[in-house]
């Protein structure tokens, strides 16, 4: 039997990370095995994540995060490919772009590596030609490298490295958490779905179908060298979000339009930095905030600033997700898992103030 293609998963314990190595472990659409083998880049291959993915016969290498160059640079030796979701959260902007070059000129360095693969989230500062309204540190990070791989020579040839970029957006599996979900039950079961969106449009993808691209992106090196593939799985508006909840659950619901002030006061500390590391350290003053980046964040949808094209995308992917579908597929029933993203689970994510959150 042909040996398995060994792919590094960077960000591999997150939300995000778990779903692309389901997919990547998963038989191959014929029903014969996967032909792909997985090496993680984890912090703590301890942690209950990790573990996880040990008793689904990952190999799970221990690295400080992806900005501990040695170790990122040892775990590419004898790679086939990589998919590399650095964490924006952990990291400043500045890091998150030159340590996302570096890990890119490390695998143009390992001799075995064929495929490389960016996740990435749209430059919306670019696309909205700069204006500062939609300066949203932890897209433009990604962004910015994305339009640097453009000028990297992507070659998908038994001896050469091709290169592509997924764009990817918000989880609709954030529906599970009071960024999509809902902030409050009130006392006749009517859920509150607290947003600043206005009437515009978030390009949800389920992490699910986020696996399925990744895969499918490996699968076909070829046709996706040097492309940026920008997709999702629906775009929702919040009365489409409402509307569909009613149908699939036949519980009460509604949307509460509010402002960004009244957002972020759901929110503990919205003026602490947007970035982990910054938290609580002299630079912390001058450091763009949770609630800067977030506007900057929810304006991108509430203009409808990110478009994308479902007809392509459903070409690729006939069987994607719809709102609907997902949340019968998922059984949703508006109930929070305030563990869904690995930032939360590990304490570091900024906290709701659910004492404000009862009075919606």
């Amino acid at each position: 039997m042909a040996s398995k293609k060994l792919i590094l998963v960077i960000g591999a314990t997150g939300a995000q990370g778990l779903a692309v190595i389901d997919k990547l472990l998963a038989p191959s659409g014929d029903g014969s095995p996967s032909p792909y083998a997985v090496r993680a880049l984890t912090r703590d291959p301890n942690s209950r994540r990790a573990k996880q993915l040990t008793d689904k016969g990952v190999e799970c290498v221990k690295g400080s995060a992806f900005d501990d160059l040695p170790t990122v640079h040892k775990a590419l030796e004898g790679v086939y490919g990589a998919w590399v979701n650095t964490d924006g959260f952990t990291v400043n902007e500045m890091k998150e772009v030159y340590y996302g070059i570096r890990i890119f000129e490390l695998a143009k360095q390992a001799k075995t590596l064929r495929h490389y693969v960016w996740s990435n989230l749209d430059y919306g500062f670019k696309k909205a030609d700069y204006n500062p309204v939609y300066r949203c540190e932890h897209y433009d990070g990604k962004g910015r490298i994305a339009d640097w791989l453009k000028s990297q020579v992507s070659e998908p040839t038994d001896t050469g490295m091709s290169w592509t970029s997924v764009t990817t957006g918000p989880y609709m599996d954030m529906l599970n958490i009071v960024t999509f979900g809902p902030f409050n039950v009130g006392p006749d079961g009517t859920h509150v779905f607290a947003t600043p969106v206005g009437n515009g449009h978030v390009p949800m993808i389920a992490l699910s179908d986020l696996g399925y691209f990744a895969r499918y992106t490996f699968d076909h090196r070829i046709e996706t060298s040097g492309k940026d593939l920008e997709v999702c799985s629906d775009m929702v508006g919040w009365d489409y979000l409402v509307s569909t909840f009613q149908k699939v659950t036949g519980k009460k619901a509604v949307v509460l339009h509010q402002s960004f002030d009244e957002w972020f006061a759901n929110f503990e500390n919205p003026d602490d930095p947007v970035s982990n590391e910054l938290r609580g350290t002299t630079e912390a003053a001058t450091a763009t905030s949770f609630r800067t980046n977030f506007t900057a964040w929810w304006s991108l949808w509430r203009d409808d600033i990110i478009t994308r094209d479902l007809g392509w995308i459903r070409s690729i992917h006939p069987k994607l997700h719809t709102l609907e579908s997902w949340m019968r597929e998922q059984g949703y029933k508006g109930e929070l898992n305030k563990n869904l993203l690995k930032n939360h689970e590990d304490g570091k994510g900024i906290r709701v103030n659910w004492k404000h959150a009862a009075t919606l």
